[in-house]
């Protein structure tokens, strides 16, 4: 959610600047604005809506500088309009700011009230005139940051110029993520190492509560008590390269694409293949000690936790909660001594995600974190990190990421089984065997991409549309409905099976599509049973199966979508790739901006 880049440099900025911007779109941000400092004066350029905007304004009215700011905005206080649009700046100062300053209105009253004047809606403003005034009083740029930072409740990432001093750039951050870069005489700062790639691959991560001083002379990391500190510098690895559509259409067909090749890159980590063996990246983690697993995660990444918790119980048979983060903290959860807490993420960032995790923590939980971004906040604090190698993800909308994510619960669960004493040798052979499986059973579940995509105009006419599952395909239901949603912005929802006579089933009529997901195996006849109730009441269905399945059940359909036969422990891995394709040709159909849809971000950092 929002981006930050900014650049202490040697040559003229601006247009580095919208290069970083754009590396950053995959973020989510309805407004951007880039701030430099020439002759004297800071100066902006701002636009609602897409960097395209600002773009044309930048490309009329040029911005000269040496130093700059910049930032893609995703609005929280204020509509995303030009005046609201970061950076946002007084005579002295501008700040671009990706997070929530909680207290921002005690704080905006009482600068009001000395005669500031305020020429947004945001929370943002207040860190401006907060800084302002410390300087305004003659107090050193560095001391007024420090002093306002103090003030200042909530989550952040700041960047900050000041016109007094043009080689002077001011970082900081608490609860969402701000990187430094190392170049050739010059220094940047950025959201993340992606945003920094072409400019550097040497960089270091800030820590909670950490504030950075960038000059010409050098750079300096204060913690939060203002202790100098030294953060280790890595090479990031981040490549421009990697945001490249390549010859699709749009990046989220990519990444679908993608999932064969990272799926197996994932599970080459948790697999001996030719040995038949589990393998966790650290082995000495005591899983034989774990009562219970406590899941937590949001959105997409939620429903790859529900998918764990029927692999957790089935397989280790140990008992499993699971919980949207954001309600997490506030229900006081009971966490018994010698459990573990799961957090799953694809940023690692997501705010609620990690706010919950600090919870977990307090209460003497083990914390194990499955991420797709090993250097982020949740990595750097997991006792046990589980990565996912799924690669940038930049199509809001997340689908590689999720079978990664399915594929690292998976080894999971089945390596909490072998140390359970659950599973023996032969089947843990067994399992080892059939994940292996699971790269080519999702390129066989590509090959239908064309057959989903004529059927997509169909359901691009649809107002409402129900997705019904069992078991396991009871997540990947929901997880369909949310796909649908997010980018075709078709009212969708996901339904257990079973559940459709106690209530939805009054939602059928011939206007609604509905698809099932059932592949064939012990549920496959209780779904099915559940399927022709919703027919025999004018529903239109869609089966998607494999081809046993689509034999038994397929007649009365207005569609059938043939999957591979898989084992049914890989088969949500497999059974996702459908899902995500009827979604993303659907959003096609209608026309939607696919990769950006409306109102959401990419990495949530706001609670």
């Amino acid at each position: 959610m929002c981006g930050i880049i900014g650049i202490l440099g040697n040559e003229a900025v601006s247009g580095r600047l919208l290069d970083g911007l754009k590396r950053l779109e995959y973020r989510g941000y309805d407004s951007a604005g880039i701030a430099t400092i020439h002759d004297g004066a800071i100066d902006r350029r701002r636009a609602a809506g897409k960097l395209d905007n600002l773009a044309h304004v930048l490309e009329a009215d040029p911005l000269p500088g040496v130093v700059g700011i910049a930032h893609t905005r995703w609005a929280t206080h204020g509509a995303p309009t030009e005046d609201n649009a970061h950076p946002h700046a007084t005579d002295e100062v501008a700040v671009v700011h990706n997070g929530i300053i909680e207290n921002f209105k005690p704080l905006r009253d009482e600068l009001i009230a000395r005669g500031r004047s305020f020429k947004s809606q945001t929370d943002t403003e207040v860190v401006a005139h907060l800084i302002s005034e410390q300087i305004e009083a003659g107090v050193d740029p560095v001391e007024a940051v420090r002093l306002t930072l103090k003030r200042l409740h909530g989550a952040f990432a700041l960047a900050i110029l000041f016109r007094s001093n043009p080689d002077l750039l001011i970082g900081a951050r608490l609860g969402s993520p701000l990187v430094v870069g190392y170049g050739e005489h010059e220094a940047y700062l950025g959201s993340d190492a992606l945003a920094l790639a072409p400019l550097t691959q040497q960089i270091a991560y800030l820590d909670e509560g950490d504030w950075v001083v960038i000059t010409r002379e050098g750079t300096q990391v204060y913690d939060r008590d203002d202790q100098p500190v030294e953060r280790a510098v890595t090479v990031s690895g981040a490549s421009g390269a990697m945001i490249s559509k390549g010859n699709y259409r749009h990046f989220m067909l990519k990444e679908i694409y993608e999932q064969p090749t990272v799926v197996a890159q994932t599970l080459r980590a948790y697999l001996r293949r030719f040995e038949g063996e589990l393998a966790l990246p650290t082995e000495d983690f005591d899983l034989a000690g774990v009562k219970r697993v406590t899941i937590v995660a949001c959105g997409t990444s939620f429903y790859a936790g529900m998918v764990a918790k029927y692999w957790f119980e089935q397989f280790a048979r140990v008992p499993v909660d699971i919980d949207v983060a954001s309600e997490f903290r506030y229900r006081e959860p009971v966490m018994e001594e010698g459990g573990l807490a799961l957090f799953i993420s694809q940023s690692g960032e997501t705010a609620d995600t990690l706010a919950a995790l600090r919870h977990a923590r307090a209460s003497g939980q083990k914390i194990a974190v499955v991420v797709n971004v090993p250097t982020s906040t949740m990595a750097r604090e997991a006792d046990l990190l589980l990565p996912t190698h799924a690669g940038p993800e930049i199509g809001v909308a997340s689908t590689k990421a999720f079978t990664c994510q399915l594929a690292v619960l998976a080894a999971f669960a089945a390596n909490l089984a072998r140390a359970k004493g659950r599973i023996d040798r032969e089947e843990e052979k067994r399992i080892v065997r059939h994940l292996s499986e699971a790269p080519a059973a999702i390129n066989g579940a590509l090959a239908y991409d064309e057959a989903i995509e004529a059927m997509a105009g169909a359901i691009a006419k649809a107002r409402d549309v129900l997705y019904l599952g069992r078991g396991p395909d009871y997540p990947l239901a929901l997880e369909g409905a949310l796909k649908l949603k997010e980018i075709s912005y078709i009212h969708a929802e996901g339904y257990a099976a079973g559940e459709m006579k106690h209530g939805p089933i009054a939602l059928i009529d011939e206007h609604v599509p509905v698809i099932v997901i059932a592949p064939s195996g012990p549920l496959f006849e209780k779904t099915v049973s559940n399927m022709q109730e919703v027919q025999a009441r004018g529903g239109q269905v869609i089966l998607i199966s494999d081809y046993d399945g689509v034999e038994a059940a397929g007649e009365n359909c207005i569609a059938t979508i043939t999957m591979p036969k898989v084992h049914p422990l890989i088969a949500p891995i497999v059974y996702a790739i459908p899902v995500q394709l009827l979604a993303y040709h659907v959003a096609v159909a209608k026309g939607t901006d696919v990769d950006q849809p409306r109102n959401l971000a990419k990495s949530v950092t706001v609670e």
